[in-house]
C-alpha cells in the first residue's frame, strides 16, 4: 500500500519492521526552490561559451544529472562532446549559477528544516545524505546559500556518475563504508519530487518519499507508485516514514 494524503495526513505503508539507517535527499524541488538558478546558468553558458542563445529552452531538467544535460545539449546543436567542451560548460556553468544564486527568489521548501531535526532525534538516528544530479560543487553552491550544506554527511553526484540510476549504487556504498558495513537497499529511504527519484531508488531496491513540491503534481508521482506520497514534508513526519 502506498502512503497517500486522504484526508490530510498520510498512511504509513507498512515497513515490515525495517530500520532506516540511510536518508537520501534530492535537492531541486525537493529541499530548495532556487528561482530557476540552475536553468539560467545553463542557459548563459550556452550563450557566452557556445555562441547558442536560446539552446537549452526545449530541454526538461527535472530530476537529470548535469552531465547528461550537457551531453543533451551537445547532442542537440552538433557540438563535439570533447572533454575540453565538457569542462567549458561546467565551469563557466559553475560560475554562473555561483553569480545568480543570491540575485534569485528562493526559498528552503516547507517541512525541510523540521525533518532534518526530526531525523537527529529519531531513537536511532539514520545517516543523512545527498543523492542529486548536481555536480558537487554546484550542490555546495545551491546549499551554502540556504545554510544546509553542512546537515549532509556524504552525497552522490553528477560527477560520480553520467545516469542518475547509477547514482543510487554510489550513494548506498558511500553509505555502507561510513557506517562500517553493508546497507541493504530495504534500509534506505529515498526522498525527492521527480518519477526520476523514485526510479533512481528502485535501482537499489530503496523505499522512497515522493514529494509533490516540485514541477510533478501528486497525480503524476503517484503513477509511479512510491511508498509514501505527500504534497510537502510538512505533512509526514520522519518517525512515519522510516519506520
Amino acid at each position: 500500500m502506498i502512503a497517500d494524503v486522504g484526508a490530510g495526513r498520510p498512511r504509513p505503508a507498512g515497513q515490515g519492521g525495517r530500520v532506516t539507517r540511510v536518508v537520501l535527499f534530492d535537492i531541486d524541488g525537493t529541499l530548495i526552490q532556487t528561482g530557476g538558478a540552475g536553468m539560467r546558468a545553463f542557459a548563459e553558458t550556452a550563450r557566452q561559451e557556445f555562441g547558442r542563445p536560446g539552446g537549452t529552452e526545449e530541454m526538461q531538467f527535472g530530476g537529470r544529472t548535469d552531465v547528461s544535460l550537457v551531453r543533451e545539449f551537445f547532442t542537440r546543436h552538433g557540438i563535439e562532446a570533447t572533454a575540453e567542451n565538457f569542462g567549458r560548460f561546467l565551469e563557466t556553468y559553475l560560475f554562473w549559477l555561483d553569480h545568480l544564486m543570491p540575485r534569485l527568489e528562493g526559498a528552503v521548501l516547507p517541512g525541510v528544516w523540521s525533518w532534518l531535526h526530526g531525523l537527529r532525534a529519531l531513537k536511532t538516528p539514520p545517516l543523512v545524505g545527498l543523492l542529486t544530479g548536481n555536480l558537487r560543487l554546484g550542490a555546495e553552491i545551491k546549499l551554502r546559500h540556504y545554510r544546509l550544506w553542512e546537515e549532509f554527511a556524504l552525497g552522490a553526484f553528477s560527477d560520480d556518475a553520467e545516469d542518475r540510476n547509477a547514482l543510487a549504487g554510489v550513494a548506498r556504498d558511500r553509505a555502507a563504508a561510513a557506517l562500517g558495513g553493508p546497507v541493504a537497499g530495504a534500509e534506505v529511504l529515498v526522498i525527492g519530487d521527480t518519477p526520476r527519484d523514485i526510479e533512481c531508488a528502485r535501482a537499489i531496491g530503496a523505499r522512497v518519499l515522493a514529494v509533490a513540491t516540485g514541477r510533478d503534481p501528486l497525480t503524476a508521482l503517484r503513477r509511479h507508485a512510491p511508498d509514501f506520497l505527500a504534497p510537502t514534508l510538512r505533512d509526514i513526519s520522519p518517525a512515519e516514514a522510516c519506520g
